[in-house]
């Protein structure tokens, strides 16, 4: 008896800080939420408020199948083609980056998330058809891993504790996107006349500045080897004061003692070209990174870092001050190197100071894990790969939405941790240092309770399927049609 008491205390809402009028008002918290974002959607001809309710409902709410036929027949009325959405989402002139700032200027009022907040700097692909849609082309599709036609955007995440979401993005385009024969390419798409072509580090650091003129607290910036590579990048951020951990290939040349670094001399009456490139002048040899490993200096304790749901992430690190080559100038710089899960090595390289400590170093090696969280979530719960449009403003528009109902969900989940406490007994009676936080697919699942979607009656069902029974076979006549033509001229 005691023991079946005990398992349904263990499912009381209250202790899990879910209180029933919370939940209930959830649906108001959106409308709430939404009131603060409805002028961006307002145009000198048009006031298209109501279109974007619609898709961020739909984003929020629906499962699959997000595109915008399903959206506006979901969310709206099932006799709805989806025409008026997709008219919003690709060609309505409203900004896009307006919406993007004012999710930056909330997190940047947020009490809890003005000091120690992250940027957190990825690309992501989503596998595309053909190569239609802006930005499409063959290019490194990291989910894939392979090269295929996919379209690429680089995106900015900001994390703190149980807050993690999208803040920026931009959509890569590839070189060939600007030569001349993809001119009218480049129209049919929308690509705007001012766009250059950028690389995905230069779209990055354009991000990085971008927020933080718009006054978006943070840290520091995490990112992936292909940013961390960059000499150029990293010494644009030292020379921003920005504090990096940027992830470095395995042969990353530094070296372990300051080398003699300049431009060579040049004695008079000597032949050749004088030199202006500097160089190290020293007899001193670089050394990859991976041959720290086995040097008797390098020293790996373990640091716990986090709690996670696998266990406590506590691997063995090292970390070693050494000296590189960033952008033509000679640097000092930390070396992380972390064993993870006793596997496999990985390389970090950070500007912080000299006095930082090993445990801080340890945790700016491991926080970037959470821009892979925000593109998981973006894609499998917030619908970011389902978008069918090719133009350039529907990947920008689609990239508003998707932040601002990420946001909503981040926000959510903030404001209840900090109004809401659990009972602290909890984790005790699960054996457990650190109770799970709410995930993203969580906060759906109470926001759809709160405010259901219309369900669909027998004969608006019956109506809906018999609509897109007439469709198809208007289609299949007119490929018929069109089939019998090419026939007949041969």
């Amino acid at each position: 008896m005691s023991t079946i008491i005990i398992d349904e205390a263990l499912y009381l809402p209250d202790r899990w800080g879910l209180p029933t009028e919370a939940i209930a008002s959830l649906g108001n918290r959106l409308q709430d939420s939404w009131s603060g974002f409805q002028s961006y959607f307002k145009t000198k001809t048009r006031d298209s408020a109501e279109h974007a309710w619609t898709y961020l409902r739909g984003l929020l709410e629906m499962k699959t199948g997000r595109n915008f036929a399903n959206i506006a027949r979901r969310v709206t009325d099932p006799g709805e083609d989806g025409q008026n959405l997709q008219q919003f989402m690709s060609d309505s002139p409203w900004e896009a980056q307006a919406v993007i700032q004012k999710v930056q200027q909330e997190i940047a009022i947020t009490p809890g998330l003005q000091e120690g907040g992250m940027l957190l700097l990825d690309e992501s692909a989503d596998e595309k058809a053909g190569p239609k849609s802006a930005g499409a082309g063959r290019q490194h599709n990291g989910r894939l891993g392979k090269i295929e036609m996919s379209q690429v955007g680089v995106f900015l995440a900001f994390y703190k504790d149980v807050v993690w979401t999208w803040v920026d993005g931009e959509l890569f385009l590839p070189e060939h996107w600007f030569t001349t024969e993809m001119a009218s390419e480049r129209k049919r798409v929308g690509v705007p006349k001012e766009r250059k072509f950028a690389t995905k580090i230069e779209l990055g650091w354009t991000m990085i500045q971008r927020v933080q003129a718009h006054g978006l607290p943070f840290e520091a910036v995490a990112c992936d080897d292909l940013y961390g590579r960059s000499g150029w990048f990293r010494h644009q951020m030292d020379q921003a004061d920005i504090l990096y951990m940027a992830e470095v290939p395995e042969n990353t040349q530094i070296y372990l003692t300051k080398p003699d670094f300049g431009i060579p001399p040049h004695a008079r009456g000597q032949a050749g070209r004088i030199s202006t490139r500097p160089k190290v002048l020293s007899e001193d040899q670089p050394m990859e990174v991976r041959q720290l490993i086995t040097d008797l200096d390098t020293h790996f304790q373990r640091f716990p870092v986090r709690n996670t749901e696998r266990g406590v992430l506590d691997d063995r690190f090292a970390m070693r001050r050494i000296w590189t080559i960033r952008d033509d100038e000679l640097a000092e710089e930390w070396l992380v190197i972390r064993h993870e899960n006793d596997e496999r090595y990985t390389y970090a390289l950070s500007n912080a100071p000299v006095d930082t400590t090993l445990d801080r170093l340890a945790w700016l090696k491991c926080v970037r894990h959470f821009v892979e969280r925000s593109n998981q979530d973006a894609k499998s719960e917030i619908g970011w790969d389902e978008l069918q449009a090719q133009k350039f403003r529907a990947w920008e528009h689609h990239l508003a939405m998707t932040i601002m109902a990420t946001w909503f969900i981040a926000q959510t989940k903030n404001e209840w941790a900090n109004k809401y406490a659990r009972d602290p007994m909890l984790a005790q009676e699960l054996e457990l240092k650190a109770l799970p936080a709410l995930s993203v697919a969580n906060v759906r699942e109470l926001l759809l309770a709160a405010m259901p979607l219309p369900q669909l009656s027998s004969s608006q069902a019956t109506r809906l399927v018999v609509k897109h029974l007439v469709n198809r076979s208007r289609s299949i006549r007119s490929r018929h049609k069109s089939q019998g033509k090419k026939r007949d001229k041969t």
